[in-house]
C-alpha cells in the first residue's frame, strides 16, 4: 500500500463486535465478535456487517479479530478454534472487500493480549509477547497493514510492534486514552509516539475513546509529524479500572454495553460535528469503534 495514504482524508469502519449484536448474533460469554467466527451460520454476517460499512464510505476495515485473542478464547474455553478463526477473519474481510468491488483497505486487527483498557499485562511477559506474535502470523497474509488495536501502554505497543517487525508490513497505531487525555499507564500520547515509533508506522489514532479524551490531546497531536485521528465509541462510560475477569461479567446477555452503557447522546449528526471539529483541527484518520454504526460513518464520510 501507499504509506503516504493516511495523509489524506480517509474515512475507517465502526464497530464491528456491536454491529454484529445489533444484526442479531447471539453472544456467548465474553467471545463477542469472536462468536460470529466460531459459528459458521454468523459468517455471512461478518460479510454483510464489512459491506454495510464499506457502502457507508468506509476505505479501510479491520478484521473481526479483537476477540480472536487467546487470553479471550481461554476465558471461554475455545482456545482450539484460534488459529481456524483469525484465518477465516481475513478470508471473510476479502470476501466482503471482493464483492463491494471497491478499492477497499483491509487492516489486520492486532489486539491488546490481557485486559482492554488496562495496562496490566500480567506476571507473565513472555506470554504476552508470545501471544501478539502467534495471532500476528495467521492475519499477515491478506491484509494491507497491521492496525494495533486498543494499546494501552507503551510496553504493550513494544511487544506487538516486536512481534511484527519481521513481516515488514505497515502498521496503523491504536492507542487507548482515558477521560484524563492520557493512557491507562498514565503515559501521554506524545511520549508513545516519541519514544517506539519507527519507519512502518503510516499513522497512529486514539482508539475506542470518547470524543472528549480526544479533545484533550489535540493540541499534542498537532506536533507529531505523522497522520493521525481516531476511532471514537458511544459508550456510556468506561470506569476506571474496568476489566473483563469473568464471563459472567457482561451479563446474559453477553453485550459489553450491559456494563459500559450506550451514549444515545452521540447520534450520527452529534458524530459528524465531532469529526468536522476535529478534522479541522489536524485530523485525517476518521472512523468509529464500539456502537458506531453504518449511518454514522455514512455521515462523516460527507468529510472526505
Amino acid at each position: 500500500m501507499d504509506k503516504n495514504f493516511f495523509k489524506k482524508t480517509r474515512i475507517l469502519d465502526g464497530g464491528m463486535g456491536q454491529e454484529l449484536l445489533n444484526k442479531g448474533m447471539k453472544p456467548k460469554g465474553t467471545l463477542w465478535s469472536a462468536h460470529a467466527l466460531i459459528d459458521e451460520t454468523c459468517h455471512q454476517m461478518v460479510i454483510d456487517s464489512h459491506l454495510d460499512f464499506i457502502n457507508a464510505g468506509a476505505e479501510v476495515i479491520v478484521t473481526t479479530t479483537f476477540t480472536a485473542r487467546k487470553n479471550r478464547l481461554i476465558q471461554n474455553n475455545c482456545e482450539k478454534y484460534f488459529e481456524k478463526i483469525n484465518i477465516k477473519a481475513v478470508e471473510l474481510a476479502q470476501k466482503a472487500r471482493d464483492i463491494s468491488k471497491k478499492n477497499v483497505l483491509i487492516a489486520g486487527g492486532l489486539p491488546n493480549q490481557k485486559q482492554t483498557y488496562s495496562a496490566d499485562l500480567g506476571d507473565d511477559l513472555n506470554l504476552i509477547e508470545k501471544n501478539f506474535y502467534d495471532q500476528a502470523k495467521l492475519l499477515k497474509n491478506g491484509i494491507d497493514f497491521f492496525y494495533l488495536d486498543v494499546m494501552s501502554s507503551g510496553l504493550e505497543c513494544e511487544f506487538a510492534l516486536k512481534a511484527i517487525e519481521s513481516y515488514n508490513l505497515p502498521v496503523l497505531v491504536g492507542i487507548h486514552l482515558r477521560d484524563n487525555g492520557k493512557l491507562p499507564s498514565g503515559e501521554k500520547i506524545i511520549d508513545i509516539f516519541k519514544k517506539y515509533k519507527n519507519k512502518n508506522w503510516i499513522g497512529i489514532i486514539m482508539a475506542c475513546i470518547s470524543p472528549e479524551a480526544y479533545e484533550l490531546v489535540i493540541n499534542d497531536l498537532q506536533k507529531i509529524d505523522i497522520p493521525y485521528g481516531f476511532k471514537i465509541n458511544a459508550f456510556k462510560k468506561i470506569p476506571e479500572g474496568y476489566t473483563v475477569a469473568s464471563k459472567d461479567q457482561w451479563g446474559d446477555a453477553g453485550n459489553p454495553n450491559t456494563v459500559l452503557g450506550k451514549n444515545t447522546d452521540l447520534n450520527e449528526s452529534k458524530f459528524y460535528e465531532y469529526a468536522k471539529k476535529f478534522k479541522e483541527n489536524g485530523a485525517t484518520i476518521l472512523g468509529g469503534c464500539c456502537e458506531i454504526r453504518p449511518s454514522h460513518i455514512k455521515e462523516i464520510s460527507k468529510l472526505k
